[in-house]
């Protein structure tokens, strides 16, 4: 049974007030609240058991390398990687995608070779490969989509050439809600010879992923978008091709040997895991991909999205209201504009009743610019929101299109 109450009562700011209301968190795309046992396994290993991994002998450092490890074996089943080898650990999605821009553009890439990216990509995943098209001289192919908010299957097949090298991905846009069909997206890259690479910031916390399944090449997403603490995340890459990539970042962990005339690098996956890495993090981590393993991957999308189309059926209620996104298959995103108010008055306002809601272009300025707007509204819901929290939300809207 999905015991919404008991989950709630796991996550002690959901009971706060804000301005005198209730809390209603529905910025959950930004980044999730954290329930109570991440945050007592970080004080936990703080408290008991901190200490630098890998490089020490005596007991605490064993142990810290043990817990270390082990978070890895958690992120390794959660996702279906084959093997330990396959997971990097990063300070995020953002950093993943840098990564894997920089050390697949300088291993596998030349002056006029392509990367395909959509449409309604992130910034993190525009940038990076724009930084790459600057430094070296590699071209970014742009996959369209219709006005639902749906990519163009047929406009996709036809940016593949013999220069394209590489395409980058989201698996869930963090404005529309769509979610990608990833799987015939990947096989048609793979026809061609191309390897994919899937942003799964947005659909990680929100649903059952397998990455053997999705036959995905990489994968990436960040802990604090899955109820776990900020500043760690995951690279998944398989492992043929991590270990064609040269290192990232020099330092301490990911070498072998170093001499003033040469030095040899680690083995997967500390290759790419310079310094002394954020273990106390990927315990926490672990601990929030345990917590929502114990609910049931399967069981949170299924609340999500009745909670999803729920808030749908409401807001389409209100004069005025502009939905932004409407796609077949969607995540529990809704972005939207309500008659001729800001998007920044909107929350601005919301926020003075106790709803957090996200507002502006949320670092996806290229598909603001698809869809003929500045920026939006965007209520984002995660595991724990009820449709009661969906009704104040609504409430709230029409009060302040009232006001306007």
């Amino acid at each position: 049974m999905y015991d919404i109450e008991q989950i709630r009562a796991d996550f002690p700011i959901l009971g706060r007030t804000v301005y005198g209301k209730p809390l209603v968190y529905l910025d959950n795309g930004a980044t999730t609240q954290k329930p109570r046992q991440v945050v007592e396994a970080i004080t936990e290993e703080y408290y008991n058991t901190n200490a630098n991994v890998h490089r020490g002998v005596h007991f605490l450092s064993q142990q810290a390398t043990e817990l270390h490890e082990a978070s890895r074996e958690t992120v390794r089943r959660f996702i279906g990687a084959r093997s330990t080898n396959e997971v990097v650990f990063t300070r995020g999605t953002t950093e993943s995608i840098n990564l894997l821009a920089s050390t697949f553009c300088q291993s596998q890439m030349q002056a006029g070779d392509e990367v395909i990216v959509t449409t309604m990509e992130h910034h993190s995943n525009i940038v990076p490969w724009q930084l790459q098209a600057m430094q070296r001289g590699i071209v970014v192919r742009v996959v369209p989509m219709n006005d639902r908010g749906e990519l163009l299957p047929g406009e996709y097949e036809k940016l593949f050439s013999p220069k394209t090298k590489i395409v980058s991905l989201a698996h869930v846009s963090n404005v529309l809600g769509t979610v990608n069909p990833v799987r015939e997206l990947i096989r048609t890259a793979h026809a061609h010879g191309v390897p994919v690479l899937v942003d799964g910031a947005q659909s990680i916390p929100h649903m059952p992923v397998n990455v053997q399944e999705l036959d995905a090449d990489f994968y990436v997403f960040s802990g604090h978008k899955v109820y776990g603490p900020t500043g760690v995340g995951v690279l998944y890459g398989k492992e043929n091709w991590l270990d064609r990539l040269p290192p990232y970042q020099g330092g301490g962990e990911m070498i072998q040997h170093v001499s003033f005339e040469r030095t040899t690098f680690n083995e997967l996956p500390f290759k790419f895991e310079a310094g002394t890495p954020d273990y106390i993090g990927t315990t926490g981590l672990a601990r929030a991909l345990d917590y929502v393993s114990a609910l049931g991957m399967d069981s949170i999308a299924a609340h999500e999205h009745d909670l999803t189309q729920y808030a749908l059926q409401r807001l389409r209620e209100i004069p005025g209201m502009r939905i932004f996104g409407e796609a077949a298959e969607r995540g529990g995103v809704i972005s939207f504009l309500v008659g001729d108010i800001h998007h920044f008055d909107m929350g601005t306002l919301l926020d003075r009743l106790g709803i957090a809601v996200r507002t502006g272009h949320h670092c996806a300025q290229p598909l603001m610019s698809r869809l003929g707007i500045e920026g939006t509204v965007r209520a984002s819901f995660g595991l724990y929101n009820t449709r009661e929290e969906v009704d104040v939300l609504v409430a709230g809207i029409d009060r302040v299109r009232k006001m306007f």
